[in-house]
Formats: structure tokens, sequence, C-alpha cells
């Protein structure tokens, strides 16, 4: 449901209100002496919520987002609660005290509280990035604790804190132990190589503040966090690589190494995606639409979605078995007429999950699982890749691994869609957009299905209803601006009021909000601050309800968006 209170009908005063106290303590503070110490104990989580409680037991801890060493807190406001996560600190009496923290979210606070003289607290509107929020309190004469907090705001998403300090004079309650070197990392893996590049990723050393990246032994780069790619290669060329982990004390030994090899620069042999595209899902079961053959779809659709692969008792393992009331006389009769569209220029994918189908891959074994049986499957129907429409909860992390076990094998030339639900995708510390943004560099497009929602949160903080331009384009703005490249953004809607229980709007309105995003016009009350022309394009539920209402939607919406700019 959308959150019945928002911060930005009153906060504009509160900013005002909190910059200025700000203002005014940080002049007072002097610079920091020689024995000052960071009072804070378990400052960046990397004992989980050790000395620190949160408030609905809506505090957890998480090891991405991180700006240094492996953990983090992610606190989710809930209802009334803000998750207000705080710890009591020791501190020394007539002292002065700098409170710092770096956040990432919507609405951040932090504050301290008991101090003895003027309570502070500072805030930040929000970011998808870690920023730093920092203010300063002078203890009074009896002061020798006081409690430091971070919340987040009703409505809002999860906000996530790291490295918290409270410096100044050392209150007695002692400090966080001084860092050891790291140890090396581990699950050092290469991603699907170009002519001339391979993306590396592993797992975060507890206590690292970075790491080198080394190429056939030699150092090649320093990252901060836990993934990199390394260009300049030479294509068709095998390289190993190693990682290893740094702080203050020094440098880790290396891990285990990878070896990968770059591609030689061969042709594709799937069809290029246009530049704007329209995907549509093709029933592969009778609900009462139209029941047509893979060869009669409307050739406005450039990405074809065989709705859907089957779960098998394995999990994570997929397999497809054509419905016989599609009126195919074998298997071969449909394998020709994927091969069929592919010729016409088009991409034929197999789409995993949909409103009542499951796949579970939240472990090692089944995100091997998945790469292996969705690979068997594109190989044997000539699927050119796979559509992510899993209804029921993802675990982003595996299956991560999984999308890149599968890209790994399929090769550059893979088609990967998503169709996340609205709320999948109402801010950037959600699973599938965590899970859209690990894959980015491999990711075709998204496109979220905005009905069967009811009213939603736009990138702009306002409640917008399902069913207008408004909800289209105000959405699609928290993907445009949450680190989505715009040709990875498209936006999804029913073909017809037959095929969704809500949201359905006319093809007019779905032209409106691409025009809207695209060009700045026929906006609504929405208007976004930039434009967005490499907009992917639209996607519908499905071509089979499409088909029904004689492709009114694909007919309008086609060929408006192959001309958009």
């Amino acid at each position: 449901m959308a959150p019945t209170r928002r911060p930005h009908r009153w906060l504009g005063g509160a900013l005002a209100l909190a910059v200025g106290a700000g203002l005014t303590v940080l002049g007072t503070a002097g610079p920091a002496m020689a024995a000052d110490v960071n009072n804070a104990k378990n400052a960046g989580f990397e004992s989980g919520l050790t000395n620190w409680s949160c408030s609905g037991g809506n505090g957890a801890n998480t090891s991405t987002p991180v700006r240094t060493g492996a953990s983090a807190l992610k606190a989710t406001p809930a209802g009334q609660d803000k998750a207000q996560c705080s710890q009591t600190v020791a501190v020394k009496p007539n002292s002065t005290y700098t409170l710092s923290a770096h956040v990432q979210g919507s609405y951040v606070y932090l504050g301290a509280t008991g101090t003895g003289t003027t309570d502070v607290s500072t805030w930040s509107p929000g970011s998808t990035g870690w920023s730093q929020l920092s203010t300063s309190f002078r203890t009074g004469a009896s002061t020798t604790s006081v409690t430091i907090y971070t919340h987040g705001w009703f409505g809002q998403s999860a906000y996530y804190v790291d490295d918290v300090s409270v410096f100044g004079p050392d209150g007695g309650g002692g400090q966080d132990p001084d860092p050891v070197v790291p140890n090396p990392p581990t699950g050092l893996a290469a991603g699907v190589t170009t002519t001339s590049t391979v993306p590396l990723s592993w797992t975060a050393a507890s206590g690292a503040t970075g790491y080198n990246v080394y190429r056939d032994g030699a150092k090649v780069s320093s990252v901060t966090g836990t993934s990199t790619t390394v260009t300049g290669l030479a294509a068709n060329t095998s390289y190993s690589f190693e990682v290893t982990a740094t702080n203050s004390k020094g440098e880790s030994a290396k891990s285990a190494a990878v070896t990968a090899r770059t591609k030689d620069g061969g042709s594709n042999p799937n069809p290029v995606v246009p530049k704007h595209a329209v995907t549509g899902y093709w029933q592969n079961f009778n609900n009462g639409a139209t029941v047509q053959k893979l060869r009669d779809v409307s050739p406005q659709y450039d990405i074809i979605a065989v709705a859907f692969a089957d779960a098998t008792t394995t999990p994570g393992e997929l397999t497809f078995n054509l419905s016989p009331a599609l009126g195919y006389a074998n298997v071969d009769e449909f394998k020709s007429d994927v091969a069929a569209k592919k010729a016409a220029g088009k991409s034929v994918i197999i789409s995993v999950g949909g409103e009542i189908g499951n796949v579970t891959v939240n472990s090692d074994a089944s995100a091997t699982a998945f790469a292996n049986s969705a690979y068997a499957l594109m190989q044997e129907y000539g699927f050119t890749g796979v559509d992510i429409d899993l209804e029921h909860g993802i675990n982003s992390t595996y299956l991560t691994k999984a999308i890149r076990q599968l890209s790994a094998k399929a090769g550059t030339n893979m088609v990967l869609t998503m169709a996340p639900q609205t709320l999948d995708m109402q801010s950037t510390g959600t699973e599938y957009f965590k899970l859209a943004t690990a894959v980015k560099d491999i990711l075709t497009v998204v496109n979220t299905q905005y009905y069967n929602s009811g009213a939603m949160l736009g990138c702009d903080g306002k409640v917008y209803s399902q069913g207008s331009v408004d909800f289209l384009t105000a959405l699609s703005c928290i993907q445009l601006e949450g680190g989505l490249d715009p040709s990875q953004v498209g936006i999804g809607v029913p073909a017809s009021s037959r095929g969704a229980g809500g949201g359905y709007v006319s093809p007019s309105v779905v032209t409106a909000a691409l025009d809207c995003l695209t060009k700045g016009t026929s906006c609504g009350n929405f208007k976004p601050t930039k434009t967005y022309p490499g907009l992917r394009g639209a996607m519908t539920w499905s071509i089979n309800w499409d088909a029904a209402s004689g492709n009114a939607w694909s007919n309008v919406v086609g060929p408006h968006v192959h001309n958009l700019p």
C-alpha cells in the first residue's frame, strides 16, 4: 500500500531549522586534539548490530551496499516506525564532539540526545550513493554519556549507514580495536568477456577499505568496491587475475586466481535488439485470450517472451513444456517458428516465473542449476535469452550469480529482460533493483509492470494512482534516476482491460508517457527534470490479449516506439 505520511509536506522548514542549528554548532567546534578518538563502538557494523538498538526490530546487518569493510546497517521504516537505531556513547563533560556518519537512502537523520546542553540533529533528503552527514555538540558539566541515533522517515524505503564517528576526547568507554591486515578476498569470478575487457567480481573481505587487482601478476587497478572491469586487453587471449584486500594496516595475500579468455570477435548469431523496442509475452497456455502460434505474432513485437518455463523438483532448475492447446503438431514445428522469428530480426526469449510460477534460486547449487538448465533450453529451442518475471520474492545475490553463469555460457549476445512488479522497483534497495544494477552491464531492459498495484510513490515523493500518464512517468523516473541507463527502461502495461485486474490504460496514454519521458511533451502533472531520448520502449501483457482486441495495442504503440528519437 502507498504510505499515508510523507515528509515532503513539511520538511522544508525542518531543513532550514536543522541547517541553521548545524551551522551555529559547527561554527563553535574547534580542531580535534591529538588525543581525540572515535568513541562509537562497532562504528562500521562489522559485528552486526552489537552495541546498537533498532526500534521495531527494523534494523539489520547488510553486506551490500557498504562504504568500507564488509558490513553496514540497513534499517527499514515500517508503518509508524522510523527505524531508529541508537547507541549510548561514553563522553567527557564540558567537551566538544563531532558526530558524523555516511548514509544512503531517502530522508536519513543523524543526531544526539542527552548532551546536557543543546541536542543536535542533521539529515539528508536522499541520495543513491554514500554521502556524509556531520554535526557537532558540546557536553554539559556533568554529562558522561550521550545517545547517538539515526533514523529514516515514514513511508520511505530502507536506508543505509556506515562508518559512524563520535570524534572527541576519550570518554573512557573503550573504542573499536585497531584494524588488522585483512584476509584475502574470496569468490573471485570473471563475467562475460568482450574482445578487450574482462569483468571481475569477488566477495568483500572483512575490515578491507579497498582492493588491488592483478593481471598475470602485475597490479592493474585499485578499487573500493567488490567488482571492476579490466580493459585494454587483446582479443582471444587468456589472462590470469588475482585480487588483494587493503586497509590502513596493509595489503592481504592474493586471492585464488581466476582465468578468463577474451572474445575472438566472431559474428553474432542472434538478432540485435533495436534501439527502441516493443516487448510482448506470448502465452504458452489458453486462458480465454486468442490462441496463436509464434508465426502469427504481430511484426510490431521486437522481443517475444515465451511464458513460461516450468520449475522441476530440483531447486533452480528449469524445463519447458509446450502446451498442446496451441495446436502445434510437434515440438519441431514450434522450434521452426522460433527460428523464423529470429530470421525476421526478432528476439524470442524464455520467461521465468509469472503470477503462479516460481523458481527458487537461493544457493550456489540452485544458481548453477538455473544457469545450466536455462542454457540447455536456449540451445534446444533456439531462445536468444531469458526474462526474469519472478513475482514471489527473489534473492538478488544468488540470482545475480545464476545470470552471470548463464551469460558466461550464452555470450554477450544474450538478451536479458526483467518484468518486476511496481512495488519491486520503488527504491534502489529492493532485491529486484539490486539485481538489475548488479547485472547492468549485460541487462537489455527492465519492463516494470505498471498495473495490479494501486497507488504508488513517484520519484518526486508524491503518490500517483495507477492508470494515468503521471503514474507511468513518475514511477519510470525512479529507475531512470536510480542507476539504470534509459536504454534499460521500458513501460509495462496490459494490452486490454481483460489482461489485468487493474491499471489498464489506452494506447494513447502509453504513447503520451513515452513522449513525456523522451521529449518532455504530452506530460500530465508530473514532468521530469530532463528527457530520456534513449528510453528502450514498452511492454505488454500479453500478445494474446492484444490479438483478442485486433492488435489494437501494438498497432498504436508499436509504430510510436519505433519512431522515438
